[in-house]
């Protein structure tokens, strides 16, 4: 299968569906080659309003597309694959969004070499930041795998991951947005704490994580050399920093990480049975 435009039809087109259809258009994909199938009719004509995709039914999508990207929940996806799986061709290539199912789930449920690679995103997509790990099944090939680094590059960045490191990118970055988030909804109100209006206090945060985000990334420096540069002896960041670690906010981190990639784990017990 050769890197170029294909037809990719988007099954169970929910937020995770919608972000990979919004962001292939921006990136020049043609309409025309992208399919939306859905199980509510409305959100059918919501789409295809939106995005002027033509949104089809299932085997629609599986006869015409060269590239099936499921995107239903994790605890759907075995009714769906029951139900499709016996009618996919051999050669498509199948891409699964679907947060903690391994390939091999979806190998016993799709013809024998059935080409698989398993993707994990994030909503920073949305502005074309996203971070995506992608890992190859059986029977995917480097081919397969750059025509899904080609799919979802215009998102944001794009890693390559052996699958068994999945549970932990899903912990990592896949629900990451929601821990910056968190922690930033904190320090907005320990600023109002401190007698700033809040809109103060979100503009002086966010352009502080924004600011902070770039340095990580373009300085090469190592994030405990760039803190270390912050923190001036006896001064008032290494008082607060006595303070994150008084309260074990590295240590909550950790468990918080491990937790996530545990449920992960579980996601996919519990669908195999």
């Amino acid at each position: 299968m050769a890197v170029g435009v294909h037809t990719v039809a988007v099954i169970g087109a929910g937020k995770i569906g919608e972000l990979m259809l919004s962001g292939l258009l921006r990136a020049g994909w043609p309409a025309g080659r992208l399919l939306a199938t859905t199980r509510r009719p409305e959100r059918a004509e919501e789409l295809a309003v939106r995005y002027g995709v033509r949104v089809v039914d299932n085997l629609t999508a599986i006869g015409e597309a060269d590239v099936l990207a499921v995107a239903v929940k994790p605890q759907d996806a075995a009714n769906l694959l029951d139900d499709i799986g016996p009618k996919v061709p051999a050669d498509k290539l199948v891409i699964s969004l679907c947060a903690g199912l391994p390939t091999a789930f979806f190998a016993r449920r799709l013809p024998e070499n059935t080409p698989v690679v398993r993707v994990m995103t994030n909503t920073p997509a949305l502005v074309d930041q996203a971070m995506t790990a992608i890992s190859a099944g059986p029977h995917a090939t480097a081919e397969h795998l750059a025509l899904a680094e080609e799919m979802f590059t215009p998102l944001g960045a794009t890693i390559r991951v052996p699958e068994s490191q999945q549970d932990a990118v899903t912990a990592l970055s896949g629900s990451g947005p929601a821990y910056f988030y968190l922690l930033v909804e904190a320090m907005v109100d320990a600023g109002i704490l401190l007698g700033l209006p809040r809109q103060v206090a979100h503009e002086l945060i966010v352009q502080t994580a924004i600011g902070s985000a770039v340095m990580l990334r373009d300085s090469g420096e190592h994030p405990v050399k760039l803190r270390e540069a912050v923190t001036s002896p006896a001064g008032t960041t290494i008082s607060a920093i006595r303070e994150l670690e008084n309260h074990g906010v590295r240590a909550a981190m950790l468990a918080a990480l491990e937790a996530a990639r545990d449920r992960a784990r579980e996601l996919a017990a519990q669908n195999e049975n």
